[in-house]
């Protein structure tokens, strides 16, 4: 990964910024959704959509046809942004409240991933990203399927990672007031699964969906 520069480098409370690279990969692999920013026809554009991670590339995907790939694929600049609040910040007084976060920015090019093994690849990557195991458990994509996707890979090499994982920063004054001050933990939590209705009587939960309870499905 590159050095730090104008634009990885955090500058708003400089503390949380992070650089190590083996950091950036593991807040990386805590979730699968993300925004991509560039500039079509000179707007600005933010778009989210899911990724995946398998050493230093970000894969993501999209319909050919799509204004983000499309832009994407001629090399255009582009900036990812993946971010997960992991907690309220309750202060004692309004100016003071905050979240608890972690987040990753990379600045880049993608280029599109070519030939099928390679896409396949790069698809079971975002899958796995999402819902690990369940690529085994499904049809795979149909040449049809393939030539309506694109897939693009972005490297990681300008990138930083800001966190926060502190508690309150109340003035020394306000705790004089009866205000209740602390941190509101917050998680990802998956609910039961619902069957569709238009799938045949008799067919367990896969074990992709099982495994990702903690409460126990059988």
């Amino acid at each position: 990964m590159k050095e730090v520069n104008d634009k990885t480098k955090v500058r708003r409370v400089p503390k949380r910024g992070i650089y190590d690279q083996e950091e950036i990969y593991k807040i990386l692999d805590n979730d699968s959704t993300c925004t991509i920013g560039f500039v079509h026809r000179g707007v600005p554009v933010v778009i989210p959509t899911i990724y995946g991670r398998h050493e230093n590339k970000i894969y993501l995907h999209g319909a050919a046809s799509s204004r983000m790939i499309k832009n994407l694929e001629e090399g255009f600049d582009m900036c990812f942004c993946m971010h997960r609040v992991t907690g309220l910040v309750l202060a004692n007084s309004a100016f003071h409240h905050s979240m608890n976060y972690e987040s990753v920015v990379i600045f880049g090019k993608a280029k599109k991933v070519e030939g099928k093994e390679a896409n396949l690849f790069a698809l079971k990557v975002v899958s796995d990203q999402v819902l690990k195991g369940r690529w085994e458990e499904v049809r795979q994509p149909s040449d049809k399927e393939l030539k309506a996707t694109t897939v693009l890979e972005l490297e990681i090499n300008e990138a930083s990672a800001k966190v926060r994982n502190e508690g309150c920063h109340n003035d020394k004054e306000d705790y004089e007031l009866d205000i209740w001050t602390g941190i509101v933990p917050i998680e990802k939590v998956y609910q039961n699964p619902i069957d569709d209705d238009k799938m045949r009587n008799g067919i367990p939960v896969s074990p992709s969906v099982k495994n990702i309870y903690n409460n126990g499905i059988t």
